[in-house]
This record gives structure tokens, sequence and C-alpha cells, in this order.
């Protein structure tokens, strides 16, 4: 009960948030959360494949292959912010990506979501999920610079 109860918060609470962004700042920045939640289904489906984690506890039925709480919660509103605090500058946004990620993979995953018994690796060690999700945020700041040119065109 008490990791379902986690997961439904992972999941709304970060778009509350969104609350204290401007809708300029929205509509800038949705764009790369929107292509995040796609990057992460398709890496969420490669992790069930593969088997490189075990999902025990899910608030969806199908939430033994994606966990909606993270991929489309906590992950995909904390892109936003990051992107709308650090996307300025390339050296910044890559210290706190790695800091985020070292969190994520090596003591959120392990010691928080093993705890709760809500997920567990399987056949990935948390150093290979960093350069996944470290990988994800250098395609998802490409990507945010390709749609900020064309934002900045039309404004």
């Amino acid at each position: 009960m008490v990791a379902k109860v986690a997961l439904f918060i992972t999941f709304f609470l970060p778009w509350l948030t969104l609350f204290f962004a401007s809708k300029t700042t929205i509509k800038r920045y949705m764009p790369v959360t929107i292509f995040t939640c796609l990057l992460m289904t398709i890496v969420f489906q490669i992790a069930y494949h593969y088997k490189w984690w075990i999902i025990h506890t899910y608030i969806i039925p199908w939430g033994y292959m994606i966990d909606i709480s993270f991929a489309y919660g906590i992950f995909a509103v904390g892109t936003f912010w990051i992107f709308r605090l650090t996307s300025h500058r390339f050296l910044l946004y890559t210290i706190v990506n790695i800091l985020m990620d070292t969190f994520m993979c090596f003591i959120a995953l392990p010691l928080l979501l093993g705890s709760l018994k809500i997920a567990e690796y399987k056949n990935i060690t948390p150093l290979q999920y960093f350069f996944v999700l470290y990988g994800i945020s250098i395609i998802i700041y490409f990507y945010h610079k390709w749609q900020d040119s064309l934002y900045i065109q039309t404004h």
C-alpha cells in the first residue's frame, strides 16, 4: 500500500509544480518533455524485453512494462524543470544531469525503490543504466535546441 501511494505521488505531484511556470515557459519546454516521455517509453519497452529490471508494484494494469509514475511523472516534469533552469548553458545542463542520473541509478532505484519493493535491477547494472539515462539527456538536449530555434523563429 505504501509503495502504491508513493507511485501515485511521484506521478501526480510533479505535474502540480507546473502551476509555478508561465504559459510561455510551458509552451517552450513541453515539446522536449513529451519527446522525453516517448524516449523513456522506448527504453522501458527495451528494458522489459531484455529484463533489465523487474517492476513489482505498479498503479496501472500495464505497469509491469512501463513505470508510468517515473516515465510520465517525476522524470518528465523533472526534465521540464532541468531544461527551464539549465538549457541556456550546456555545461550546467550536463553537470545537473550527471548528478540527477547518478542519484537515480545508484541511490533511488536500488535503495528507495528496492526497499519499497517497487522495482529492482536484473540484467543491467546501475552504471549501464546511468549511461542509458545520460545518453537520453544528450539526445533530448539537441532535440530541444532544434525545437527552441523553431520556437524563437515563430515568436
